[in-house]
Order: C-alpha cells, then structure tokens, then sequence
C-alpha cells in the first residue's frame, strides 16, 4: 500500500539557483518564440524584395533585417521583457536600436563575405547564408537585450515599491477597495 498524501507536502522549495535557471529557461522560450516570428518576417521580407525589385541581395537582405528589428521590438516590450524596467523608453529604444544595428551588420557582414567574397550568389544561398548570419547575429542580440535593454528591476526597488504600497495602499488601490483604517471619512 502507498504511503498515502502527496509528495509535495514534503517537498523543498526550490533553491535560489534553480528559481535562476527556471526563470532564464521561460526567458529563452519566450525570446525564442519572439526571434522565430522575427525570423519568419525576416525571411519572407527578404525573399519577397528580392523577388518584386532588383536590389541587391545586401540591400533587400538589410530591408528585411530592419522590419524585423521593429517587429521583434513590439515582441520583446510586450511579451518577453514585459516585466522589466519600463521607466527609461527613450533610453531603452536608444539602445535597442544600437544593439539591433551591431546585430544587422553581424546578420548582414555574413551574407555580404558569403556572396561578394565567396560568390554565393544564389537564391538558395543567399538564404542559407542570411540564416547562418541571423543565427549568429541572436546570440549577440540575446546577450545584449537582456542585459543593457531590458533591465531587470533592482531588488531593492522592487522592494521600496511593496513597503511603499503595505504603507499607504490607499495611493494604490481605488478607495472602496483600500483597507477600512486608510478610507477617508465621508
């Protein structure tokens, strides 16, 4: 017969370390599911200028690279780091935009060596290359999007932010939802 119960009632909480990994592990999913979208717009841009105009391949490639960057920026705001700081937006798009066009040159420095330097210049190729380049180029955006863009919240404000709302929730709350002892006398 079983020993009756849960397992769970006995369970450690986690540890420190693996709340950390549990929480990156989300954010890679999450900056995973942003970058596949982005990618996906990314490639059918590109394929789609190269088709419709005679650019070349560099210049629909770069095309496709910055609607991409403005897709994956609403993503990442929005789904992905929608828990970060939100105070700085200028200084957040400012870097944003300077990681994204260190990525674009990496994604794009790639195509260009592989079809002007090595004469890969098919469509096949192209495409080939502009994926080895945006493979590349994530591991850099990940990098620095995480750690310069989309800041975590200090612990300690987080942390004033609570003591802040436990003190004087009234600020916080609507009055008929704020505790009895801090509604104002009608």
């Amino acid at each position: 017969m079983g020993k009756g119960g849960t397992r769970r009632a006995h369970a450690r909480p986690p540890s420190a370390v693996r709340v950390r990994i549990d929480r990156l592990i989300r954010e890679i999913a999450k900056f995973g599911a942003v970058g596949g979208a982005g990618l996906l717009v990314n490639l059918v841009t590109f394929n789609l200028v190269r088709s419709t105009t005679d650019l070349q391949v560099v210049r629909a490639s770069v095309i496709a690279t910055v609607v991409a960057i403005v897709s994956n920026y609403i993503g990442f705001r929005y789904f992905t780091y929608r828990d970060r700081d939100k105070s700085g937006r200028t200084k957040e798009m400012s870097l944003f935009m300077l990681f994204s066009a260190v990525g674009l040159v990496i994604e794009n420095g790639i195509l260009f060596a592989a079809t002007y330097g090595l004469g890969f210049d098919s469509p096949l190729a192209s495409n080939v290359f502009k994926f080895v380049g945006i493979g590349i180029a994530t591991l850099f955006r990940f990098w620095s999007y995480r750690t310069w863009v989309f800041r975590a919240l200090p612990a300690r404000e987080a942390g004033a932010s609570a003591e802040s709302f436990l003190e004087q929730p009234q600020r916080y709350l609507p009055e008929d939802r704020a505790p009895r002892q801090f509604q104002r006398a009608r």
